[in-house]
C-alpha cells in the first residue's frame, strides 16, 4: 500500500477494497468512522442507534463498494450518502417512533449535553469553518440535508421553499465547497 503523509491514496484504498482487502476496510473505519458517526448521530440522537447504524453502513460499504464509481465523487461523499440513508431509514422505522413516543424529559437534557460534544468534534474537523464560507441559504440547506436528516422536499415543505430553489442552493453550496476544498468534480 502506498501512502501519502500517511494517507492511502483513494484510488488505491478502492481498488483493495473491491478486491475485498480487510487490511483495507480497517484502514477506512480507522479513518472514516468518526465522521461517518457524527453525522449518523445528527440524524438519529442516539448514540447506541448511531453505533448500530454506523455498523450497518460498513457493512453495506463492504458489501455495495463495487457499485461506488470514482468518476460520480469522492468515497467519503459516497459512505456519507449511506450513512445518512441508513440514519433516515432507522430514524422513520416504527421501531424508533415507538421509543420517541415514550422518552421521558431526563433524556432531553442528555441529548442536549451530547449536541454540544458533537458540535465540539465538528468544529475540531474544520466542517464549521468550511461551512462559514457558504451564504446563508447554501448554509441552512446543507445543514438540514446533511447533518439533521432532511430531504429536499422536507426542506422544501418545512421551510416553504420551492423544490427547485432547494435543489439549486444545494448544487451551489456543494460546488462552492468543492472549490473551496479544490476538489473537481
Amino acid at each position: 500500500m502506498s501512502q501519502v503523509a500517511g494517507r492511502m491514496q483513494q484510488d488505491e484504498l478502492v481498488a483493495l477494497l473491491k478486491q475485498k482487502d480487510k487490511t483495507a476496510m480497517h484502514y477506512l473505519y480507522d479513518n472514516y468512522s468518526a465522521a461517518l458517526y457524527g453525522a449518523i448521530f445528527r440524524v438519529l440522537d442516539d448514540e447506541k442507534l448511531a453505533e448500530e447504524v454506523l455498523h450497518d453502513a460498513f457493512m453495506k460499504i463492504w458489501d455495495k463498494i463495487d457499485t461506488y464509481d470514482t468518476k460520480k465523487g469522492r468515497l467519503f461523499t459516497w459512505m456519507l450518502n449511506i450513512s445518512r440513508n441508513l440514519s433516515i431509514d432507522k430514524l422513520r422505522s416504527k421501531e424508533i417512533k415507538k421509543v420517541k413516543k415514550t422518552d421521558d424529559i431526563s433524556n432531553n437534557v442528555y441529548n442536549v449535553e451530547r449536541d454540544n460534544l458533537i458540535y465540539q468534534q465538528e468544529e475540531s474537523i474544520g466542517v464549521k469553518e468550511l461551512l462559514n464560507g457558504l451564504r446563508e441559504e447554501e448554509k441552512l440547506i446543507v445543514n438540514l440535508i446533511y447533518f439533521k436528516g432532511f430531504t429536499q422536499s422536507e426542506v422544501s415543505d418545512e421551510y416553504d421553499i420551492p423544490l427547485g430553489t432547494v435543489k439549486t442552493r444545494l448544487r451551489m453550496a456543494l460546488r462552492n465547497l468543492r472549490n473551496v476544498l479544490g476538489v473537481e468534480k
